[in-house]
């Protein structure tokens, strides 16, 4: 599988799902590959981390720009899974990545300003399926309220996604702080001690396997 976590507005967690998801999916015993396709080398950065704090599992890592669906064509075949975390841009590399990504996942956070983007995106998603038309394209939310009387606007960011032709997930995570504190330790949620009752963990597995199935 080639997954790509991206969309265009910054902020909404992408780089923090590319990262569960890849020790997600090695947790599974796959041969997976992190690439980090963000000008801003946020998941380069976070790997780095992971080195310094010895954490016992390498997680096979590189950083590309550009066009990078060669690249990608490439890299197939040398591992199962490749996970790009594309940034939050409309770049050179989120396009041609999703020309030939098997799964596009789009984080959005249910807040105005990240649902404004979904025209744009709805055209990209377009764009791609007409040269890749297999390309499974998703959106999720990220970084959800808890408090059950803002339940409806998880539910209206869904709807709204839905009506630009972009399926949203079921399941969402939530706004913790153990998200960014793994995050800024070179962690993810199923590493870190803070995840005591296992909710952030919960969450991760639940978006993996709605959106990959059983890996």
């Amino acid at each position: 599988m080639i997954i790509l976590i991206g969309g265009e507005k910054g902020g909404s967690g992408k780089s923090c799902l590319a990262q569960n998801i890849a020790v997600y999916l090695q947790n599974r015993n796959r041969d997976i590959l992190l690439l980090d396709a963000d000008p801003q080398g946020t998941t380069t950065d976070w790997v780095k981390e992971r080195e310094q704090n010895q954490i016992s599992k390498t997680l096979p890592s590189v950083q590309c720009s550009g066009n990078i669906r060669q690249t990608l064509i490439d890299l197939s075949k040398r591992y199962q899974d490749i996970v790009i975390d594309a940034g939050g841009q409309d770049s050179e590399a989120l396009r041609s990545a999703m020309t030939v990504a098997t799964h596009m996942l789009l984080p959005f956070r249910p807040k105005r300003r990240d649902l404004k983007t979904l025209a744009h995106m709805e055209n990209l998603v377009k764009m791609a399926k007409a040269i890749n038309p297999n390309l499974k394209a998703k959106a999720v939310m990220t970084q959800c309220p808890t408090l059950p009387s803002q339940f409806q606007r998880i539910t209206d960011a869904k709807d709204a996604c839905e009506s630009f032709n972009i399926p949203a997930l079921q399941n969402f995570t939530s706004n913790r702080n153990i998200y960014d504190d793994a995050d800024e330790n070179g962690f993810t949620v199923f590493e870190a001690k803070g995840d005591t009752d296992g909710k952030a963990s919960a969450e991760i597995v639940a978006i993996a396997e709605e959106f990959l199935g059983e890996v």
